[in-house]
């Protein structure tokens, strides 16, 4: 198959596999996604869902998180890791959010990705699955999945994500992310699939005869 061929499966296959998505972060509104995106940095999203409902019962406002000492919110999120610098975010862009977007969170990747702890993967994120804005989030499971399938040369996350964008249509991008983070985890995890044992590196490469390994993101 060509590369665009390859794309077309590829879009066809996981939307048969998972015909229904739910965002895997739970979350009420953009503020609580985008605090859970930011939790979720080198964290499990079962230890985020089930750490998030504990601090958004003490506070789920910027206003409300802004007034919380950031030692108490570290100790919330603890479980999360990273807890210093993401409690540390977390007040700090609750403050900004109140003192610069009236306390809403800005529908603007660039304002987004201003804020203390917003990268450009958390801002693409919230773009996509709060305010259902057109962007394509690239985690380590899909900078693997897109390397392995051939669809990019993994030099960067940025160039994998230009190279996914440029295949695949812009009105799928919101979901398709997800699906091939759910086939990354379930279907073509890194710790049995190294680009010749799922069914979608079969069917795309049936002359592959060794692995194919991965830049990390």
């Amino acid at each position: 198959m060509r590369k665009r061929e390859r794309a077309a499966y590829i879009q066809t296959t996981l939307e048969r596999r998972f015909p229904e998505i739910e965002v895997p972060l739970q979350h009420s509104n953009p503020y609580t996604l985008l605090i859970a995106v930011l939790l979720s940095a080198q964290c499990t999203d079962k230890q985020v869902n089930k750490t998030t409902p504990i601090l958004f019962a003490r506070a789920d406002r910027p206003e409300t998180i802004a007034r919380i000492p950031v030692e108490e919110i570290q100790e919330i999120i603890r479980p999360c890791g990273l807890a210093p610098a993401k409690a540390r975010a977390i007040s700090q862009l609750s403050r900004l959010l109140l003192e610069r977007h009236g306390g809403c969170v800005p529908r603007d990747m660039a304002a987004l990705e201003a804020l203390p702890g917003v990268g450009h993967k958390t801002a693409s994120v919230v773009m996509a699955q709060a305010f259902g804005e057109p962007a394509f989030p690239v985690d380590t499971h899909i900078h693997r999945l897109a390397q392995v399938w051939e669809l990019t040369d993994g030099r960067s996350v940025t160039q994998t994500e230009a190279d996914l964008k440029r295949l695949f249509p812009r009105e799928a991008w919101n979901t398709l992310h997800l699906r091939m983070i759910f086939w990354g985890r379930e279907e073509c995890p890194a710790r049995s699939c190294d680009g010749l044992h799922c069914s979608i590196c079969r069917a795309c490469f049936p002359r592959r005869k060794r692995p194919r390994k991965a830049r990390r993101a």
